[in-house]
Order: C-alpha cells, then structure tokens, then sequence
C-alpha cells in the first residue's frame, strides 16, 4: 500500500512545482538519480523508489489491502482490545531502547517496530511522550485510544507527564566514531 501511495502521491506532488522543474513524475526522479548518481546517491539506494513504480497505483488489489488493513488495524485491533481489556487507552513503550550503529557495519537495529505502527494503520490518536532513559538515551511511552478519542489520549498523556516528571533537556552525545580511540582507525590510509 505504501509503496502504490507513494507513487501517486509524489506523482501529483511533483506535477504541481514549477515549470522549471524538470522532475514531474517518480519516474523522472528515478532517471535523474540514475544520471547523477555519483552526486545525489553515494550512500543510498532508490530500491524503494523503483519498487514505488512498479505499483500500478491505487487499483483493486491496493483498495483491497487498504479496506482490510484498517478493518484489521481499527475495529479488529484497536477497538477489540479496547473492548476486550475494558480499558480506554492501549500504552506500551513506544520502542525499543536506542541501539549502537557500528562505524563499520551501519545500523544494527535489533528489530521491532513502534508502538504506534496500529494507530497509524488505522487512523486513531497516538501520542509518544518521555518515560526516561536506558543508558542516558531517552526513551518514550506510547497512547493510543480509539477513532476520534485525541483528547483522552492527550489529557492522559499530560497527565503521565505531571506525574513523571521524566522530561529532560536534550543532549548532543557525540557518535563513537568521533571518539579519540575510533575516530583515527576511520580516516583513509594515506597513499
């Protein structure tokens, strides 16, 4: 489904930008990334991109996957377990705690995906606010309540917040690989 709203919607965002812009279509996107891509794409990949225009947009099998996905996600998820826990909000940690991302490898992400993927499938109110820190990064507590309930779930969330007192100002920690001991192990070998 994302991939098939992707194109469409790209494809009439970029339809609107000026004459001057050249780009009109993911299409285009792809091809000037394509020509250019020693300059625009040295780290990335446009996978999802290419994927994106392969859908053939918002079709039967899209409209399909769409009407059962908020059917799974809203009154077959949110709402059951609502209903089925006689409670009015869903609270969970938002993710997990902050992983290490090796200088070497890239992310290492141990996996799963937040707390409010559901609320977003379906449309309900999610709302994310500090619960605390693991190893000095913070680290959020998910609401989320049923279609149309935003105000309980941010009169809930201000709450938990009152009662927490677990905001803190954010801090810049530098990366491992700007530390004395990795930093000089990263910088090209002289030739």
């Amino acid at each position: 489904m994302l991939l098939a709203e992707l194109k469409v919607d790209l494809n009439a965002y970029l339809a609107t930008l000026p004459a001057a812009v050249r780009t009109r279509t993911l299409a285009d996107v792809i091809a000037f990334n394509r020509r250019h891509a020693d300059r625009e794409m040295p780290l990335f990949t446009q996978d999802l991109f290419e994927q994106a225009e392969a859908t053939t947009g918002l079709d039967a099998a899209y409209r399909t996957a769409r009407e059962t996905s908020l059917r799974l996600a809203g009154p077959e998820g949110i709402d059951r377990l609502l209903r089925a826990n006689n409670v009015v909000a869903l609270v969970a940690p938002t993710r997990p705690a902050a992983w290490l991302i090796d200088a070497v490898h890239g992310d290492t992400s141990p996996g799963g995906g937040s707390a409010g993927a559901l609320a977003a499938v379906a449309g309900y109110p999610h709302l994310t606010v500090p619960m605390g820190r693991v190893r000095g990064l913070p680290v959020g507590l998910s609401f989320m309540g049923a279609k149309w309930d935003d105000a309980r779930i941010l009169a809930l969330g201000y709450a938990y917040e009152q009662a927490s007192r677990q905001r803190f100002a954010p801090r810049f920690l530098p990366s491992i690989e700007e530390s004395d001991e990795v930093a000089p192990h990263l910088r090209p070998a002289p030739r």
